[in-house]
């Protein structure tokens, strides 16, 4: 089944055959469903609402943390993926049998185009190339030349590039991008007491350049206006995260030319990356969800509320392992410190009231001794995306996860009800803690299950296939961490899926 090529692309990639046969496993057996105890709610415990005294408290614990220049925090935004499907109602117009705009999509998209942040750029190029404006060539009727030159390679080309070089806000200074606004908020919530700012963007390959010219073209300017000093760092998505890809038999894709294709491993190959990163707290969150300056308040407050509730749970955690790891620890001590696995971190097992001792000891030590996440989580509104749950884990023990509907069992009713009758859902909002208490790094992908992964089904070149994604970034990447959900406002969550969006009043 794998020749000589196959081996040299497998050696390229840094993937062993021994992984490329487990990935062909996994389409064969695919991926159980997880097991739930609940969807994790504010009546259950499952995500925490702190008291406005509590709020202070979380705030000022925060504040002291970061002016300390001994803790290390870096803010990291995965940012590689391509802006193409924020466009897909306007690729569509271009290809559409008719001239002037017909749905309520495209109809809003030019009605609103005066709002739009880069509408300076566009007449730019609109102009070098028709001699005309966007409002002019609209005038004329000549709607599909302002959507070819706001999407093709010689207008702005943002058919083709990542969201993070897009612009998405204007000011009076001009507009900004999420790659800008990123900058700014990490000025806001992440710097030290010395000015320093550590901001990693996960980009691709061909666009890392573009980002590169970008902070070196605007960083100065923040750190004049932010007192700040930024060091802004690249990566980009391993290869031997890739996931080979296969027919419908289950047998490898091949492209044209006879080699093994092999796809992306969606956003959990990211936990390769974070695990790269040399910090005590790490802020996660996506490059489209970002507001203009007047806007970021609440953000900036309740990040900071969520770092607090972090480093709080953590002194906590720190402070009981050393206690843990000197032995002669009384029974009593013990049962406080398993209320505290149970009540604070909300992982329970109903074996561990049975623990004595040395065993214990040992099982106390075990589920503190990890990474540590702190999730924001606001009220549902609709929106797509994973939810909070309360889930079993292969050891037996029910803690908080961050599931999508592809890991339940829609057709077993009471798992449906859990997944559609939740309060709230992921906004991808993590704060996290990646040094155990003795200051040395976790390695993260040992916490990560792999059997949270799934398959989804695509086509290149007109034939089907199946792909295999690896477990997501705040999924199944980071199963086997120690959990916390807190209530965010919905303010604080303010995505971009399509362009217009932008026209929403959170980005004008």
């Amino acid at each position: 089944m794998i020749n000589e090529n196959d081996k040299a692309l497998l050696e390229k990639k840094g993937i062993s055959a021994e992984k490329l046969n487990q990935q062909l496993a996994s389409f064969v057996a695919g991926f159980p469903y997880l097991q739930l105890s609940g969807a994790a709610s504010i009546e259950n415990r499952g995500i925490y609402v702190p008291t406005e005294e509590e709020r202070a408290a979380y705030l000022e614990t925060w504040d002291e943390y970061a002016d300390d220049t001994e803790n290390r925090v870096v803010k990291f935004v995965p940012a590689s993926g391509a802006a193409s499907r924020m466009f897909k109602d306007m690729f569509a117009f271009l290809d559409a049998d008719y001239d002037v705009p017909t749905t309520d999509f495209e109809k809003k998209y030019f009605d609103r185009l005066g709002d739009a942040a880069f509408l300076a750029d566009l007449n730019e190029k609109l102009v070098a190339k028709h001699g005309k404006d966007a409002a002019a060539l609209i005038a004329e009727g000549q709607y599909k030349a302002v959507v070819a030159g706001m999407l093709g390679a010689d207008g702005l080309n943002y058919g083709k590039l990542p969201k993070g070089l897009l612009k998405f806000h204007r000011y009076e200074s001009g507009a900004r991008t999420p790659f800008e606004e990123h900058l700014v908020e990490g000025a806001l919530y992440a710097k030290d007491s010395e000015g320093k700012v550590n901001v990693h963007f996960t980009v691709s390959p061909e666009h890392r350049p573009l980002f590169e010219a970008l902070a070196k073209n605007v960083a100065k300017d923040y750190e004049k206006k932010y007192d700040a000093r930024y060091d802004i760092t690249f990566s980009e998505q391993k290869p031997s995260t890739d996931t080979v890809a296969a027919n419908a038999d289950n047998t490898p894709f091949r492209n044209a030319d006879g080699s093994l294709l092999f796809r992306p491993g969606g956003h959990g190959a990211l936990i390769e990356n974070l695990n790269d990163i040399n910090a005590d707290i790490v802020f996660i969150k996506n490059i489209d969800n970002v507001v203009p300056d007047r806007l970021k308040g609440d953000t900036v407050t309740y990040k900071k509320l969520l770092a607090g509730v972090l480093v709080s749970l953590q002194q906590k955690a720190f402070a009981y392992l050393e206690e843990l790891e000197e032995g002669n620890v009384p029974e009593e001590r013990l049962q406080e410190i398993l209320a505290f696995l149970e009540n604070d971190l909300r992982c329970h097992s109903e074996a561990a009231g049975a623990l004595e001792g040395l065993e214990l000891i040992d099982y106390l030590y075990c589920k503190l001794n990890r990474p540590m996440r702190v999730c924001g989580m606001v009220r549902n509104v609709g929106e797509p995306g994973g939810g909070p749950f309360l889930a079993y884990n292969p050891d037996g023990t029910v803690s908080l996860q961050v599931l999508e509907s592809s890991q339940i069992d829609m057709s077993d009713p009471e798992k449906k009800a859990m997944f559609e009758n939740g309060t709230h859902f992921n906004p991808v909002d993590l704060v996290c803690a990646i040094k155990d208490f003795k200051g040395e790094k976790f390695n993260l992908p040992e916490y990560v299950d792999p059997a949270t992964g799934f398959i989804s089904h695509k086509s290149k070149d007109g034939k089907e296939l199946k792909a295999l994604e690896l477990p997501g970034l705040w999924n199944g990447a980071m199963s086997d961490w120690s959990t916390v959900f807190v209530e965010v406002p919905l303010a604080t969550f303010n995505p971009v899926k399509t362009v217009n969006d932008l026209y929403r009043e959170q980005h004008q």
